[in-house]
């Protein structure tokens, strides 16, 4: 092998080295670009599931209000029921209690 031969290969080899530099970086580009809009995607789902937090908060809380509510109201009622049974004379006529 003379020079001129290992001058060519040398060539040869600049040439595979410049092709696979490119190709190096356009794979890069796309991997970038990609996970780029992985990225994207992932701040966008965690935007939504703040708004859906931000909803369940809301509701909860409008249940917690309404359970409240319908406790108090069955405590009422309850207390109600109680006095009227055990004063059933007060209730003569229309209301009556039986016991059987």
């Amino acid at each position: 092998m003379d020079d001129k031969d290992k001058q060519f290969i040398e060539a040869l080899f600049a040439k595979q080295s410049d092709h696979f530099q490119r190709y190096v970086s356009v794979v890069a580009e796309k991997s970038d670009h990609k996970l780029s809009l992985v990225s994207e995607g992932h701040q966008m789902l965690f935007e939504k599931l703040e708004v859906i937090e931000a909803s369940i908060r809301q509701v909860a809380s409008k249940v917690d209000r309404v359970e409240l509510s319908l406790t108090d109201n069955l405590n009422g009622f309850a207390t109600d029921v109680s006095a009227h049974r055990a004063d059933t004379e007060a209730h003569s006529g229309v209301y009556r209690v039986k016991e059987s």
